[in-house]
């Protein structure tokens, strides 16, 4: 019987997952969302926006486009970085840091707006995490969410990995931050309104097969688990990427084009 890891052992195994492969080519995919994100959440001029798990920064880009004065934590110092840099290319003000999503450097009632796109789904203690993005809002304010739903591609795609190299014994699935019932359970009480919405983006890829390949180059997940398995194991593992691929595909011309599905939540900090 495997004992179960604490969250912390969890989140050192996932920081190591999140820091192989290439995520800035991955990031790339999430780029649509981070509008949707703002947009959704009615972000305001003038007001004092976080980025938590900001990766290579497209939400905290967004709001800076949108003169806010904004906040950008990632434990990945390499994505950091990229971040970093690529507000220098725009000469976007932006303080971007090192810091844990579940344990955020901030003050109580910090921020008007908290933002999470496709980052905390990712933590290892998944309450810890929701805590403290609603701790760092100010009452008031508005913690807005977009996360991977368990039954589109991402979520299919994470099962795919799970069968192929099964994650740490006591790891939560990051897609229970694409429903809105696990949100409502997350957030509780401490938000006086919960606003849910199912949106696509599509995603374009040469084919299956360059898909495949891709994301067990670049994608942390992917990329890792491959790691851990034999030539057969990594064949298997190729195949079935594929075969998910093909099946979400709506393209006839041999291209890969496929909706993806998340999951926009949107909460007023009582």
């Amino acid at each position: 019987m495997t004992d179960t890891l604490s969250f912390d052992e969890i989140k050192a195994k996932q920081q190591k997952v999140w820091s192989s492969g290439d995520y800035g080519k991955i990031a790339w995919i999430t780029v649509p969302l981070a509008d949707t994100l703002v947009e959704a959440a009615d972000i305001r001029p003038g007001a004092r926006v976080l980025d938590v798990a900001t990766g290579t920064g497209h939400v905290a880009l967004a709001a800076a486009r949108r003169f806010c004065e904004v906040t950008g934590i990632d434990y990945v110092p390499a994505l950091v970085e990229s971040a970093r840099r690529r507000a220098e290319a725009e000469a976007l003000d932006i303080d971007f840091r090192e810091a844990d999503a579940e344990n955020l450097p901030f003050d109580d009632d910090s921020f008007d707006y908290v933002f999470s796109a496709i980052g905390v789904m990712f933590t290892a203690d998944h309450q810890r995490a929701a805590d403290e993005l609603v701790r760092v809002a100010r009452p008031g304010g508005r913690v807005a969410v977009a996360s991977w739903t368990p039954t589109g591609f991402i979520g299919q795609l994470l099962k795919t990995v799970s069968r192929h190299a099964a994650p740490p014994p006591g790891a939560m699935p990051p897609t229970r931050w694409g429903t809105a019932e696990t949100m409502r359970e997350l957030l509780g009480d401490r938000v006086s309104s919960l606003n849910t919405t199912t949106a696509t983006v599509a995603q374009r890829f040469p084919s299956a097969e360059h898909f495949a390949d891709f994301f067990l180059t670049h994608y942390g997940p992917t990329h890792a688990a491959a790691g851990r398995l034999d030539d057969d194991g990594k064949r298997a593992f190729r195949d079935d990427l594929i075969a998910l691929a093909t099946t979400s595909n709506r393209s006839t011309d041999g291209t890969l084009v496929s909706d993806w599905e998340y999951l926009v939540v949107v909460a007023d900090k009582a």
